[in-house]
């Protein structure tokens, strides 16, 4: 296979260096299954001793994962939060105890992974595979309490499903890579379900899951725990308090938590998601108990950029990574929820194999004026394809073209007024490029 017969970096190769080998392994970018996978972390044999759970579902995965990650910490746990892609650099993927792996610490892990995958007969990885391999292997050896594990697309052939999680959540189920997970809800929740592990917690918050999830959970004998009837929250609202509560009944007897602040993640849909990480804390509680005052800790102070991520400053800056209708329909809401601004700029770009006729239709009410981005690499869309389709779902005017998100949130600046809003959104590329021009020190 391509790859297999080029040169390895060595253990002292820059960070950089790995990762193009890395990439360069595989023929394909995306090669579900879990045989090749699985062949290397066995020949490894470096065991993940610590307490895992898995987060997998179609949008809200970072934030749940965040959001354990930050309870967690806060009641004392050595935690590895494990989460793809990164926006700005490789290291954002993996976490111990909230604070990026070094690089160093990285390509040993990789060069570890190198030598069981090159063992006879050698074994192509994907980016993914290799990646997850090598942030498993370093989080096998961190003394870890408690992996938090993001799983990266479906759930069935994912390369993090090769972990038997003590607790798997589905956060939502909804359209997207439909060429490699089914066209249809129920195609894609039966793949997704399929991280759900016999006789353990199967946290499901997705508010009308199909079908073939509680099926799939019943046949694999998963302790299945549904939104609404197994677990859910209140919202609590007066003049001076904003609070919410949560309730739970999992099998160690109903329990209720009152008097809870709200996530520091903005957006109507984090109470949803703040819900599936207290379940999965309490289908836990007897391994790790986590107390009130960790859990107000937490939620106060988690941090996830780039979900509805509203930045200080005028004008207002909103970056958002939603890059599917599911996605653009939260953020809709989300914008309609804080307050009015004379003109909504959006700075936009979209991979070419996503749902973009489905994402502008839902964000058309909400923009005035389209700065369209180009986006690299094979599945990038151009801006003036972009603007075709934006054409065909009836945006007449306000378009502009731009060769990069930089570019088109230089332009967006330059346009909006002191009280407007920006929104950059459409994929982690175009809210990455935008991230990158904001980091750049002004032209003098």
């Amino acid at each position: 296979m391509p790859g297999l017969t080029s040169h390895p970096p060595s253990a002292a190769s820059p960070l950089r260096d790995w990762l193009e080998y890395i990439e360069a392994l595989h023929p394909q970018g995306i090669a579900l299954g879990l045989e090749r996978v699985a062949q290397v972390w066995q020949r490894m044999a470096v065991p993940l001793a610590c307490a895992t759970i898995v987060v997998g579902g179609t949008n809200g995965k970072g934030s749940t994962c965040a959001m354990l990650d930050a309870i967690l910490r806060a009641a004392g746990y050595r935690t590895g939060l494990y989460t793809s892609p990164h926006l700005l650099r490789f290291n954002e993927r993996a976490r111990v105890d909230g604070r990026e792996v070094d690089d160093a610490a990285l390509v040993r892990a990789f060069t570890a992974v190198e030598a069981a995958r090159a063992r006879a007969p050698a074994v192509a990885l994907t980016y993914f595979e290799f990646t997850t391999l090598a942030v498993l292997a370093h989080f096998g050896g961190a003394g870890l309490d408690c992996a938090v594990l993001e799983i990266g697309l479906g759930g069935r052939l994912d390369a993090v499903n090769i972990v038997d999680a003590d607790c798997a959540i589905l956060t939502s189920v909804d359209l997207d890579h439909q060429d490699y997970l089914g066209d249809t809800r129920e195609q894609i929740g039966w793949e997704k379900a399929h991280i759900f592990r016999d006789g353990r917690p199967a946290i499901v918050s997705d508010p009308r899951p199909p079908a073939t999830v509680v099926e799939v959970a019943h046949a694999r004998g998963a302790r299945l725990a549904l939104l609404g009837r197994d677990f859910g929250y209140v919202g609590q609202h007066d003049r001076q308090v904003r609070q919410w509560k949560f309730w739970a009944t999992l099998g160690a007897g109903p329990v209720t938590r009152n008097g809870l602040s709200y996530p520091a993640l903005r957006g109507a849909n984090q109470l949803l998601n703040a819900a599936a990480a207290l379940a999965a804390i309490e289908a836990l509680r007897e391994r790790l108990p986590v107390s009130m005052q960790a859990i107000r800790e937490g939620l106060a102070g988690v941090e996830w950029p780039a979900r509805f991520q509203v930045l200080p400053g005028r004008p207002l800056v909103v970056l958002d990574v939603a890059h599917n209708p599911h996605a653009a329909a939260v953020l809709a809401d989300n914008l309609s929820n804080i307050g009015f601004a004379p003109a909504t700029h959006a700075v936009f770009g979209m991979l070419a194999d996503k749902d973009i006729a489905g994402v502008v239709k839902l964000m058309m009410p909400r923009i005035d004026t389209w700065h369209l981005a180009d986006l690299p690499g094979p599945r990038g869309m151009s801006a003036r394809d972009l603007a075709g389709i934006l054409g065909g779902c009836g945006v007449a005017s306000g378009i502009v073209l731009h060769p990069d998100p930089a570019a088109a949130y230089a332009a967006a600046r330059a346009a909006a007024g002191e009280n407007d809003r920006i929104v950059a959104f459409g994929s982690f590329l175009t809210v990455a490029g935008v991230m990158q021009a904001m980091q750049q020190p002004a032209a003098t």
